[in-house]
């Protein structure tokens, strides 16, 4: 009960007790049903099965609003979780203990300041939210969704794992990465994160005025990018969101901004684009 209490990851026979109760069966139905899973070879996709084991008997997940989560269900966000962590330690995602899960989009109350000092708030719908020390929030809606490279699960993890370190900045922590450098690191993420939005700010411009940039008009200008726009938000969403494309569809994102790729290729430990070969 202390482990749990204290967000720390359930002991190896726990993780082998749930391991065992995921069935074949299941496993390939998630498998099939995320085809940047489907792609992972039989040693790869063993590893995974692991990880999700200890994801599992790690977090509680449960449903808001009404919302049963089947063994799918659970199954389903565990594998898309644990694709990052798949050559990591499981320990960057201990510190917190749940997974909340809503049927479909949820609203969250935020606050933002202007260049005024005036203090806005309001109400945005989200369809994931990761909080520092707090629980994970996803929606189910969203989680089954994997075009164009989005990947909410994947990019609410990755905030786990960027808020590791002690802040949402970009920066993971490097501590088991001694070959990679913090200053190399910062460099290139400013760098690739400067060349980002400066191809956005070019689309924006190109959009014709009567075309409303937020209308679906406005996405064969959009798909112009490597990535989401949101990506141009700031260093944190910037790293959240390459990190669902570096695993669902790299190969925009290697083009375009080839040694930030490298680097979450060091990162990760993984090359997507050599699976997808």
């Amino acid at each position: 009960m202390l482990r749990w209490l204290k967000g720390r990851g359930a002991r190896p026979s726990a993780v082998a007790e749930m391991q065992s109760r995921i069935s074949s069966e299941l496993w390939r139905q998630v498998l099939d049903a995320h085809p940047f899973l489907a792609v992972l070879d039989t040693d790869e996709a063993g590893q995974l099965l692991a990880r999700s084991a200890w994801l599992l008997a790690s977090k509680n997940i449960n449903g808001a609003q009404g919302l049963e989560v089947s063994d799918f269900m659970r199954l389903s966000i565990a594998a898309q979780a644990s694709l990052p962590i798949l050559n990591l330690t499981p320990e960057l995602y201990e510190g917190w203990d749940e997974i909340i899960v809503y049927p479909a989009s949820f609203r969250i109350p935020r606050s933002r300041q202007d260049e005024d000092g005036v203090v806005h708030e309001y109400i945005e719908d989200a369809a994931g939210e990761a909080w520092d020390g707090g629980p994970l929030v996803l929606s189910w809606e969203d989680a089954q969704l994997s075009g164009g490279g989005f990947n909410v699960v994947i990019h609410e993890f990755a905030h786990k794992l960027d808020l590791r370190s002690g802040f949402a900045d970009g920066m993971p922590s490097l501590a088991a990465h001694p070959a990679l450098n913090a200053r190399t690191w910062r460099r290139v993420l400013d760098e690739s994160l400067d060349r980002f939005v400066a191809a956005l700010d070019a689309v924006e411009a190109a959009i014709p005025p009567h075309i409303d940039p937020e209308s679906e008009e406005a996405d064969a200008w959009y798909g112009q990018l490597p990535m989401d726009p949101y990506a141009a938000t700031d260093e944190a969403e910037f790293f959240a969101v390459s990190s669902e494309h570096f695993f669902v569809d790299p190969y925009p994102m290697q083009q375009a901004l080839p040694q930030w790729y490298e680097l979450l290729k060091a990162y990760y430990r993984q090359d997507p684009l050599e699976r997808y070969a």
